[in-house]
């Protein structure tokens, strides 16, 4: 994955963002996370994943940020708040994130073969 991303609206996402809504049972999975501006980006949740003693959310936004490809995700780390809600903070680390994406494509791999 690229970086060029980092250029879009995006990188202006606090570290740590809020979770906003509860998934729609029978609907996609959207999130809607917080950028440092206090503007709402809805996110489609792809995929979660469970790698290293941490789970992952792989996230593509509804609308295509500047920057991304219509084909590309964001991983976040996704984090239990004090409050008891979830938190999703962007995962910056490159092998992080080929990890995740990686078990991501054998899931996916592993579906399609069954």
């Amino acid at each position: 994955m690229t970086d060029e991303w980092m250029d879009s609206d995006f990188e202006e996402l606090d570290e740590e963002v809020d979770y906003v809504e509860d998934f729609d049972e029978g609907e996609d999975d959207i999130i809607t996370l917080l950028n440092d501006n206090g503007e709402e980006i809805d996110f489609v949740e792809i995929a979660g994943i469970a790698h290293n003693g941490n789970f992952y959310a792989i996230l593509q936004p509804v609308e295509l940020l500047e920057g991304m490809d219509e084909d590309e995700a964001l991983v976040f780390r996704v984090k239990r708040g004090p409050d008891g809600e979830d938190k999703f903070e962007i995962e910056l680390d490159d092998d992080i994130i080929e990890a995740v994406f990686e078990e991501y494509n054998r899931l996916l791999d592993e579906a399609n073969n069954e």
